[in-house]
């Protein structure tokens, strides 16, 4: 495990500026941010903020390396050795992405080490294959007044790919925007979290080294109100992958609507855990409290809504209290720790006024609820017990470590509560019963569900939900098609076909 001082040194070793037309520049940053470390409450490093020059300068380029520039000319099979180079130059760096995101987040390095880096190298290499297979149809059609036709489609990339990402998982969820678009063979520009930033500017500096030409790929760092706006109001964007809030969300759909442009958009969950009389009960314990605990409850895909058998309530609520008493909050370069600090005060604030609305609607805390007397953004992990789906805490989502936990008789009332939702995101079933859980899993109103498992992932699988929680899917197959436009195409024939 690196040192926190190591750990502060690295961070120096960061570029700090616009990453755009295949160089650095900070000429025309006019406004900086700082970036703060939410365990120590210190600044990390101050970063240069993408401006109305940049955003147009990024855009621009990336439009004319499609057009007329070196990207634009790259084949399928090029792209895919460039991606697969991306995706080796990130795993030699694995300890340095994961002791970032332990800085820039507050997370513990074993969740990046095992989940977040992994996932990355994965996706990069995933859609490196897909590169050179990005095929079109053959399609029969009737003749054209009287004359023989052939006819048959391309996919084409989208064009330029406006990606801005969360700061939950910034090199992660980065990967699954950034990775389909340039095996597709789209330009990305990508617009970090101004909370954490510094993941993404480390993978800017490694695109040239694997041979990306300049304008394939940015790194636009800046606030979202400013950079992030300018990004989505610009012409020259075909297209826009937006992973945040359903606020947020809606504001990009609107931008987006003026151009008619497409979108995938994530916008988060509220996402129902069943746990069923016949589940093996400390598997599902174990499970639950992870899909709940898991980077401090700060996951789209939290299983904050935790729906228990009544036959088996009492036993279950006292095997998840265990998990939560047995979690260590603490710095992530502290021996042991399981969970660490939030992003930010504000958050803090907004997440801790859900706890007291909880305890308002009358939800029975059974463990955590209060900010532990020390430094740093932290909130104890957290659960209410004889909660109601109708509760504020089992409607919004918290984006923290809270579960609500509720009771239910029947497997109708379990599907019923589950799909009780302005959201629909992800769900788990925990049960034994192959066959019970085909068929709830049909019946989930759910982008994905997990059974005995909390939301695996894997860059096959597609992702993403619908009602609030978003439209469009990314990864697998469909992160292909979200980045591409069919086209067709049909050859009328001037002589005629043999009889």
């Amino acid at each position: 495990m690196v040192a926190r001082s190591e750990a502060e040194q690295l961070v120096r070793t960061v570029p700090t500026e616009p990453y755009y037309a295949g160089g650095w520049d900070s000429s025309r940053g006019a406004d900086t941010f700082d970036v703060i470390d939410p365990v120590t409450e210190r600044r990390l490093a101050t970063v240069v903020a993408a401006g109305a020059a940049d955003v147009d300068g990024a855009v621009s380029f990336a439009r004319s390396a499609l057009d007329d520039g070196a990207w634009g000319r790259t084949d399928g099979t090029a792209r895919g050795y460039m991606l697969n180079r991306l995706a080796d130059l990130i795993e030699e760096r694995t300890e340095v992405f994961a002791t970032l995101e332990s800085l820039d987040i507050g997370k513990p390095g074993f969740e990046s080490r095992a989940i977040d880096l992994p996932q990355t190298v994965h996706a990069f290499r995933y859609f490196a294959g897909w590169a050179d297979k990005v095929e079109g149809r053959s399609i029969p059609t009737s003749a054209y007044m009287g004359r023989p036709t052939h006819s048959y489609t391309v996919r084409e990339p989208v064009g330029v790919v406006a990606a801005i990402t969360p700061w939950n998982s910034p090199t992660m969820i980065g990967a699954w925007k950034i990775a389909p678009a340039l095996a597709a063979g789209c330009a990305v520009v990508l617009k970090p979290p101004e909370d954490a930033p510094l993941t993404s500017l480390l993978l800017a500096s490694l695109i040239e080294e694997a041979g990306f030409p300049a304008g394939a790929f940015s790194v636009l760092p800046g606030r979202g109100a400013v950079t992030g706006q300018l990004l989505i109001d610009h012409p020259g964007v075909d297209k826009i992958s937006f992973t945040g809030s359903p606020e947020t969300g809606y504001k990009v759909a609107l931008a987006a609507a003026k151009g008619f442009r497409r979108t995938t958009l994530e916008l988060g969950g509220k996402s129902p855990q069943i746990v069923y009389a016949d589940a093996d009960l400390d598997e599902a314990a174990r499970g639950v409290g992870i899909g709940i605990f898991a980077n401090q409850g700060e996951v789209c895909a939290a299983g904050s809504r935790i729906l228990v058998a009544r036959a088996v309530y009492d036993e279950f609520v006292e095997l998840l209290v265990d998990q939560a008493r047995n979690v260590k909050l603490g710095d992530p370069f502290d021996e042991g720790t399981t969970m660490g600090a939030l992003i930010n005060e504000r958050h803090v604030d907004r997440v801790s006024r859900y706890i007291a609305s909880g305890l308002d609607d009358g939800a029975r805390l059974l463990v955590g609820g209060h900010r532990p007397e020390r430094k740093g953004y932290f909130i104890e992990p957290t659960l209410f017990a004889e909660a109601s789906n109708s509760m504020t805490i089992a409607r919004q989502e918290i984006f923290g470590p809270v579960g609500t936990i509720i009771a239910f008789d029947s497997d109708e009332e379990a599907v019923a509560l589950a799909n009780d939702s302005d959201y629909a995101l992800a769900a788990t079933l925990w049960t034994c019963d192959v066959s019970r859980a085909h068929v709830v899993a049909r019946r989930m109103k759910a982008g994905a569900v997990a059974i005995n498992g909390w939301s695996p992932l894997d860059p096959r699988l597609p992702w993403g939900g619908f009602k609030l929680s978003g439209q469009g899917r990314e990864l697998g197959w469909s992160g292909i098609e979200a980045n591409t436009e069919e086209k067709a195409v049909t050859a009328v024939l001037s002589y005629p076909l043999p009889r």
